[in-house]
């Protein structure tokens, strides 16, 4: 195997094995570097297996309400193990499916941990070590950096793997939690929080913004906490987490919340209270590339100020998102071949949460377009007005679409009620192709189905809605 290739590419995840698969098929001898799990974070301890776990709980949750549909089951349970077990299996075959699309691509892949080691002519060198030891060195022109991140840590909040769980052990528990306390309200959050209530533990969300879901349209968060503490979850904002003290086999700390102090003790804690990029033992301080609280600085098409060297996905800042890692690996593979492709354009990018109601949205909320001066027109539709909505037994839900009056352009969309993360798309291709509310109020949407409730919130938002 040759030591020289044309793009050495660095971390397996959803932006490197992709940026590697659409090299390849533009003809370059890629390698790529991966420590730990093909897949990366997402595949194997993120986004597709909390999904099956979700699943899971969801289910579940609609065995106790089997008698709204006319239904009945006697004493619906579950088995801890074998619902891990499922989630397990999913990551599993998932990330074998990575490797065999990389093996088909002819990807050259090396198992360790990568580090910069210099240049030799316009090639950048990078050692492969593994257990400490060099296994490889190779070389290439070009060099994309995807290592993803890791949980922030706070002190006082430090996960421990047995009371204090990060991601990693929320997903894999070996006991269900009788009580249990979250640390922070992102999509992370309150997909675990989804879970765990869903599986019939007591669930507190503790935040220290304003309100929950801070991503989020106010509007659109304010509902979700409405739904979330329908669901049984006590949530409180503008709160901050004491010390946790752990006990023999729980864990007790003082919330302080706007109305005083509370005393909570819990059987486990989550923290979920964002990330930071993985830029350590990568050989940075050799190069020219800036680091700016831990996430490496880019231009456009994903170059850092060192020549030859790029990087993608999380470790490159936000949003950190697994579908702007991969469009951001093909957009600087396609750049690094000579193609001209467009520009990442953030505000295009969805953001997606698999809570129980689900939560979608894309481009700008109504209050960051009013503070970006522009003169707005604001849509909304009910999903209780929507006859397939009401049918699943789902009528909790609303689409909100954010237009700019002057212009018809579609500023924003914001969705939250079953399978929003599904139809959120739809905004955003209007929004890729700069369509306007014109384009939107013709388009036909199919009967029955809750995606009607996007066109009626463009017409709500002229006047328009005709079943409200």
């Amino acid at each position: 195997m040759s030591d020289l290739f044309d793009l050495i590419v660095i971390g397996g995840g959803p932006g490197g094995y992709v940026a590697a698969l659409r090299a390849s098929q533009l003809g370059m001898n890629v390698a790529l570097v991966e420590s730990t799990h093909m897949g990366g974070v997402c595949l194997n301890w993120g986004c597709i297996p909390t999904k099956a776990l979700l699943r899971s709980a969801d289910l579940y949750h609609t065995l106790h309400h089997l008698k709204d549909y006319g239904l009945s089951a006697e004493n619906p349970s579950f088995d801890l193990p074998s619902v891990v077990k499922r989630s397990r299996g999913v990551a599993t075959r998932m990330g074998r499916g990575v490797a065999h699309l990389l093996k088909k691509a002819k990807v050259s892949t090396f198992d360790g941990r990568a580090q910069l080691a210099g240049r030799q002519g316009d090639a950048h060198k990078v050692a492969v070590m593994k257990d400490g030891q060099k296994t490889a060195e190779i070389q290439a022109p070009h060099v994309i950096l995807a290592t993803g991140a890791r949980a922030r840590q706070l002190p006082g909040l430090e996960t421990d793997g047995k009371h204090i769980w990060g991601a990693r052990e929320a997903m894999t528990p070996d006991v269900l939690p009788k009580k249990l306390l979250v640390i922070g309200s992102g999509a992370i959050g309150v997909e675990f929080a989804s879970f765990y209530r869903d599986l019939g533990c007591e669930v507190t969300i503790a935040e220290v913004a304003d309100r929950i879901m801070v991503a989020e349209d106010p509007e659109i968060s304010a509902q979700a906490r409405k739904a979330f503490e329908k669901r049984g979850m006590t949530i409180h904002t503008n709160t901050k987490v004491g010390p946790l003290q752990k006990g023999e086999d729980s864990v007790s700390t003082t919330l302080e919340t706007p109305d005083g102090t509370v005393d909570l003790t819990v059987d486990r804690v989550i923290c979920a209270v964002g990330i930071v990029g993985n830029v350590e033992e990568l050989g940075l301080e050799k190069t020219r590339a800036k680091v700016d609280r831990t996430h490496i600085l880019t231009d456009e098409f994903c170059r850092t100020d060192e020549p030859g060297l790029y990087a993608i996905g999380d470790v490159a800042g936000a949003p950190w998102l697994a579908h702007k890692a991969s469009h951001e690996g093909v957009i600087c593979v396609e750049k690094i071949s000579g193609r001209s492709p467009e520009p990442l354009h953030a505000l295009n990018i969805p953001g997606c949460t698999y809570s129980h109601p689900q939560v979608a949205s894309v481009g700008l909320s109504e209050e960051k377009a009013r503070a970006a001066g522009y003169r707005v027109k604001v849509g909304r539709f009910p999903f209780l007005a929507n006859g397939k909505a009401v049918a699943m037994g789902e009528p909790d839900g609303m689409t909100k679409t954010v237009f700019d009056a002057e212009t018809g352009e579609l500023l924003g969309a914001h969705m939250i009620g079953p399978e929003v993360t599904e139809m959120i798309q739809g905004y955003v291709i209007a929004r890729t192709g700069e369509l306007t509310e014109a384009e939107l109020s013709e388009t036909v949407f199919p009967h029955p189905t809750i995606s009607e409730t996007m066109h009626e919130a463009v017409l709500a938002a002229y006047e328009g809605a005709l079943h409200i």
